[in-house]
């Protein structure tokens, strides 16, 4: 095989170079000046499509209005708690720590509500169901100790609140329930 010279195979490249160029160039101008292809046909969002689904989901003004209500009473009774508010899928809306409330009462505020929205109960009722079920507790994310209560429209749940800090989870669903009535204020 015949060796080219250095200038035969600059040109040659240098040829290729501008073909590949070119060849980018014209694809790129008639993707720029043709329309762009039209969307797959949309999904109407109406109630009647059956692959569509309706929920329900608190407000973050809704979902404070009913924390702080939560903090106003545990604050009545000279409790230090903090309280978490989270939607139907456990996404957590808001998070309050109260004045003086332990380091670890946010996150046990958290898991209350999502457990008690997960299974559409207070968790003081959950934590009776351990004894029949005592692998429940092994779910990552929830907290079985009493202090969480659903919010309920329709009797379906659409958020939880969650409250940890009190002396006793009894307290703790006490102020999680006044977080619940407020809602319905």
């Amino acid at each position: 095989m015949k060796k080219l010279s250095l200038r035969t195979r600059v040109l040659t490249g240098a040829v290729v170079v501008a073909a590949l160029g070119a060849g980018t160039f014209g694809a790129m101008s008639a993707s720029a000046s043709s329309p762009a292809a039209a969307p797959a046909a949309a999904v109407k969002a109406d109630t009647s499509n059956r692959n569509l689904q309706q929920t329900t989901h608190l407000t973050v003004a809704a979902a404070t209005k009913a924390a702080q209500a939560t903090l106003d009473a545990a604050k009545k009774e000279n409790q230090r708690v903090s309280v978490a508010v989270v939607d139907r899928n456990g996404n957590t809306i808001v998070t309050l720590r109260g004045d003086g409330a332990g380091p670890q009462s946010p996150e046990s505020a958290v898991k209350k509500a999502y457990t008690a929205v997960s299974w559409n109960a207070p968790t003081s009722e959950l934590v009776k169901r351990l004894e029949q079920a005592p692998n429940l507790k092994d779910i990552p994310g929830t907290l079985f100790l009493g202090g969480g209560a659903p919010v309920q429209v329709k009797g379906a749940p659409v958020a939880g609140i969650g409250v940890a800090g009190a002396p006793s989870g009894d307290l703790d669903e006490k102020f999680a329930q006044a977080g619940v009535a407020a809602l319905a204020r």
